[in-house]
């Protein structure tokens, strides 16, 4: 009696023996056929190097060289008519000749090789010097290439080696140059940035940070479920405000009306009034915790992001929720705002992607796949049209308008939870283990690290910087972090590029596209 099986394992059966029957041929490379390689390399040689036709070739004298030894790569016959001939020096192509069949040998289609490189050489130092100077680039392209696509040995000259002509005060020579592989350029110098200021006050993690926009004072967000305002000169409490019933995620100042909004776990998000410090709106709709928020800065539009995987875009005047912006996922931990397209970045913790939306549509222009994990970060150049996105795996920075990859910033190999960057280039990355580099955002060179020590009474494993800011004057940085302290930063006045060198070396770029 035959046994009988599901679909599902009839299928994988099949598939099991298709497997095994071609598991030997795999990644086998396909056999070269010898003629379509002949094609391709006499196409190639005429789209890739038609500029360089104009090359100089040697009639050699072919007993001296070893007569029909000398190979031809295209597999035509040597002719013996310029055996015992001077040496000469004309102008061919890199084809060889005669070019068909029945085409009448002349001194000039007698020539059966490619263009020597010593030819070319003593050619390009004979030729009058306004030739030479006319000729110099093309005969720079390297005859050792030519030789190299068109399947032939290279004679002397060593890959990334150029043969260049060169001119000066009359007297004519040929120097060869090396090519210089590309180098990361030089950075820009910053001073170094040195702890002034621990501010303490909160009774749990310091999540959350603003700066308002006359920057007199500064608002910090907490899990003890309170958000405070600071003076920002001397550091002082002036205002405690609560209301949330959990840890508060998200604080902005309007810059546009006199309002805060804050945003907490509790899937609260709050506008309040700060001449009544009273909460004046609340704007429903989130159906888990909100984790980010953002305003646009030229119009009276929210957008907050929360663990349900969306972020939404609410009206700040009437409370209506324009749209939903649904793509991710999984949690949405940051969200940012700019007036160009597209005006709103997403950046999802867990599903590893960053969106880029179309503000009008309420749909996704376009998703970063590139990260590998999860995505806590990003943050807008404030001058250049770009930005940049932290991860564990590395700080990647982007093109906009359609997230075209810039380069990677790697060294940083923690939790990465905020990002921070000033007009002057210095990019700022602080990380759950409570460590923060500094960055030259143009090269990438990372000048600098910081762990500042935890305030006392507090354990070693409550170093960790949830949020960091730059002030308006950008002479500041202020970070939040686990330890319940707000700390401030200042550049070292005293620093000089001489006292404080970029210990820089011009290395080889080896950046990965992911």
């Amino acid at each position: 009696e035959v046994q009988k099986h599901s679909v599902h394992t009839l299928v994988f059966r099949s598939l099991k023996r298709t497997h095994d029957m071609f598991v030997a041929d795999n990644a086998k490379p396909i056999p070269l056929d010898e003629e379509s390689h002949k094609v391709k390399m006499s196409v190639k040689l005429r789209t890739e190097y038609g500029s360089v036709l104009h090359m100089p070739s040697l009639k050699e004298n072919l007993r001296e060289k070893g007569g029909a030894n000398t190979g031809d790569p295209y597999g035509h016959k040597q002719y013996s008519g310029n055996q015992g001939q001077e040496l000469d020096y004309v102008i061919t192509g890199t084809h060889p000749y005669p070019p068909g069949p029945g085409v009448a040998l002349t001194a000039d289609t007698k020539i059966q090789r490619m263009p020597s490189e010593s030819a070319a050489q003593a050619l390009a130092v004979a030729l009058p010097p306004s030739q030479a100077r006319l000729d110099a680039n093309r005969t720079a392209a390297g005859v050792g290439d030519i030789y190299r696509h068109a399947g032939m040995a290279e004679r002397s000259q060593p890959p990334g080696v150029a043969m260049a002509v060169m001119e000066g005060g009359g007297n004519k020579n040929s120097a060869l140059m090396a090519k210089k592989a590309p180098t990361m350029p030089k950075p820009q110098w910053h001073p170094p940035w040195k702890l002034y200021r621990v501010i303490s006050g909160h009774l749990g993690w310091v999540r959350c940070i603003a700066v308002e926009p006359g920057n007199q004072w500064f608002v910090t967000g907490s899990a003890d479920r309170t958000i405070k305002i600071w003076d920002l000169a001397s550091g002082k409490l002036k205002l405690s405000l609560t209301g949330h019933i959990s840890t508060v995620r998200g604080v902005i100042v309007s810059a546009r009306s006199p309002y805060l909004f804050s945003c907490g776990e509790d899937k609260q998000v709050k506008c309040w009034d700060l001449e009544y410090n009273k909460v004046i709106r609340h704007y429903h709709g989130h159906l888990s915790a909100v984790y980010g928020l953002d305003l646009h800065p030229t119009i009276d539009v929210l957008v907050t992001c929360s663990r349900d995987s969306t972020a939404r875009i609410w009206d700040v005047r009437t409370k209506a929720s324009v749209h939903t912006l649904s793509g991710h996922t999984n949690a949405v931990a940051t969200v940012k705002c700019q007036a160009a397209e597209p005006q709103i970045i997403t950046g999802s913790s867990h599903d590893t992607t960053i969106r880029l939306w179309d503000l009008v549509a309420g749909k996704t222009r376009v998703t970063l796949t590139n990260h590998k994990k999860s995505v806590r970060a990003v943050v807008l150049h404030p001058r250049h049209y770009t930005f940049a996105s932290g991860s564990p795996d590395n700080i990647k920075q982007w093109k906009f308008p359609d997230g075209n990859f810039i380069q990677n910033l790697s060294g940083h190999n923690a939790i990465i939870n905020t990002l921070a960057v000033n007009s002057d280039g210095v990019l700022v990355s602080g990380a759950d283990n409570g460590t923060m580099h500094l960055w030259d955002w143009r090269t990438g060179y990372n000048f600098q690290r910081v762990h500042a020590a935890v305030q006392p009474g507090s354990l070693d494993s409550e170093s960790g910087i949830f949020a960091c800011i730059f002030d308006q004057s950008e002479s500041r940085l202020l970070t939040a972090e686990a330890d319940k302290t707000i700390k401030v930063y200042r550049e070292d006045e005293t620093a000089t590029e001489e006292t404080h060198p970029v210990s820089w070396k011009p290395e080889i770029i080896k950046r990965k596209r992911f």
